[in-house]
């Protein structure tokens, strides 16, 4: 089986791969751009000189500045932070669908409090819509990677998932470009940065909509038994009906983790927080977390915040030089991403994905910072040109987006939204995007005050932090792809991980012939099936 093959963990009819999975899995990803476009517009909104002459920052000294900057931005990771948790709460007792209508109203709040802003009012809308818009994309970053992980088919669902990480890429464009359109076509203006902050609210509206038309987890429904609605809704995922040999299976299999999960951890709103008390279950939440540790010390976050910062220290000069070029990061970042979902993470896999874009982005990091420690560009702030050692600066910046974007920057996603069990999943992503954002908002609050005093440093800090994560994914982190979700609990228990792959896929094929085998004309039913395959051992 070649490096690059497209798995299946047992025969699929084709109909599995039809419009509707895809189309929940697009809409639920508005939610990602949303959480694109804030991450993107707001630096360079505060660069805009119509925002600065607004606020009067030029009255500002550098250290206090860089304080309200950091503070406008980071305030948004806070809010993310304990909304990543909150939905954990409402996802338990509502679900993924209505906890997703919930979080994007959250969102909405926010976002329209911003608009209010101005010189009289000051920043406090600002700070205060920036909260309750990250409360709603953190409890926003919980569900919709757990959403559509449980509705895809294991073949596919890292690409759904990747659908995510593509919303939050075109969010992230558009929050690039936007700033630069309205620095060139119009005057500055109080319209002119109030409406990068009012086009927060055209994914959401797009959200909220779409909210009303996907369907709810079968898994989910299925816990809470409601046996009826979620194979209703799995049927119509699926495009079968409910005696296809497919559902039956896959029905089973639910049942049989969660009966499982019911033995192992049990029931209820904190059994899940019980069940950390079991090292096998404690360890899958520490890999989760230091996931998102590593995604932010490659140092994604200091640019999608602050890159006009960013371009000026490799020696950028001028506000609308400097969002082009964030503009055209943008742009590399979106269409690696279409690749990335399109064709590598489910062929070439989740570790060969983050270790080889480990290494390649630390090699790029280290030259630029290498350039700016040799050279100084922002000591010569007379000549506006680069010099060529400049432009290779630039080259490698755009050749580390190359090798960040198809690695950390979906992968993390991904693969969080798949290790969990059934019954630690919500609290496990809530973990996840937890971590992410507390890191986000770490990265978010000092960046400003890092390039201050460490200069060219920022970057030889990022760069070793990518060589530590490729040890760290090596020894601790199995291949998921393929790999059907009732089954993660067998793939994490394998040693050593690099060949736990393998082993899981072998025996998912032979329980498959086998389950066949005694499927074949014996007029298996939809009960008989459920009945028959909680009993049977399932290597969890």
């Amino acid at each position: 089986m070649g490096i690059l093959a497209f798995v299946e963990d047992r025969p699929t009819p084709k109909a599995v791969y039809n419009w509707r999975v895809y189309t929940c899995a697009a809409l639920a990803s508005f939610a990602s751009c949303m959480i694109g476009y804030d991450s993107a517009f707001i630096g360079t909104t505060l660069a805009l000189p119509s925002f600065t002459e607004e606020f009067q920052f030029a009255s500002y000294s550098p250290n206090d500045l860089a304080l309200v900057k950091a503070n406008i931005v980071s305030v948004y990771q806070a809010g993310a932070f304990f909304g990543s948790f909150g939905a954990y709460v409402s996802s338990y007792f509502l679900g993924r669908r209505r906890s997703l209508t919930i979080w994007v109203l959250v969102f909405i709040l926010g976002a329209g409090m911003m608009l209010g802003a101005n010189r009289e009012r000051g920043l406090g809308l600002i700070i205060g819509g920036r909260v309750l818009a990250g409360l709603g994309v953190g409890g926003a970053s919980n569900m919709v990677p757990i959403y559509i992980s449980e509705m895809a088919p294991p073949a596919v669902r890292g690409r759904l998932v990747g659908i995510y990480e593509l919303g939050w890429q075109i969010g992230g464009l558009v929050g690039f470009w936007i700033n630069y359109g309205l620095q060139e076509t119009m005057t500055p203006s109080h319209k002119q940065w109030i409406i990068p902050f009012a086009v927060q609210l055209i994914p959401a509206g797009i959200l909220l909509l779409g909210a009303f038309w996907i369907k709810e987890s079968p898994r989910w429904l299925l816990t809470k038994g409601r046996r009826e609605q979620a194979l209703k809704n799995l049927c119509w995922i699926r495009n079968l009906p409910a005696d296809d040999l497919y559902i039956v299976e896959e029905v089973a299999a639910i049942d049989a983790q969660i009966e499982h999960d019911r033995i192992h951890i049990g029931p209820g709103f904190w059994k899940p927080f019980a069940a950390l008390k079991q090292r096998k279950v404690l360890w899958r939440f520490f890999l989760g977390g230091m996931l998102f540790l590593w995604q932010n010390g490659s140092g994604i976050n200091a640019i999608n915040y602050y890159s006009p910062t960013v371009f000026k220290s490799i020696g950028i000069q001028g506000t609308n030089t400097g969002f082009l070029t964030t503009g055209i990061f943008g742009v590399v970042k979106t269409v690696v991403t279409i690749f990335w979902l399109l064709y590598l993470i489910d062929r070439l896999g989740r570790r060969n994905l983050l270790m080889l874009g480990a290494a390649g982005g630390s090699l790029c990091m280290w030259f630029i910072g290498a350039y700016i420690k040799l050279s100084n560009p922002s000591a010569n702030q007379k000549n506006s040109k680069l010099s060529s050692g400049g432009i290779a600066a630039i080259f490698f910046f755009y050749l580390w987006t190359f090798f960040y974007t198809p690695s950390w920057n979906g992968t993390p996603w991904v693969i969080n939204s798949e290790m969990f069990s059934q019954n630690t999943r919500s609290l496990g992503q809530a973990s996840a995007a937890a971590n992410n954002w507390f890191w986000n908002f770490i990265i978010s609050r000092f960046t400003p005050q890092m390039f201050l005093k460490m200069g060219y440093g920022v970057y030889f800090f990022f760069a070793s932090l990518m060589i530590l994560s490729i040890p760290f994914v090596y020894f601790l982190i199995p291949e998921t792809k393929s790999i059907p979700l009732e089954h993660m609990n067998r793939l994490f228990e394998i040693k050593p991980v690099r060949n736990a792959h393998g082993i899981v896929m072998q025996e998912l094929q032979d329980q498959e012939e086998e389950f066949r085998h005694d499927a074949e004309g014996a007029g298996l039913s939809y009960e008989k099936t459920k009945n028959e395959e909680r009993v049977e051992n399932v290597q969890v």
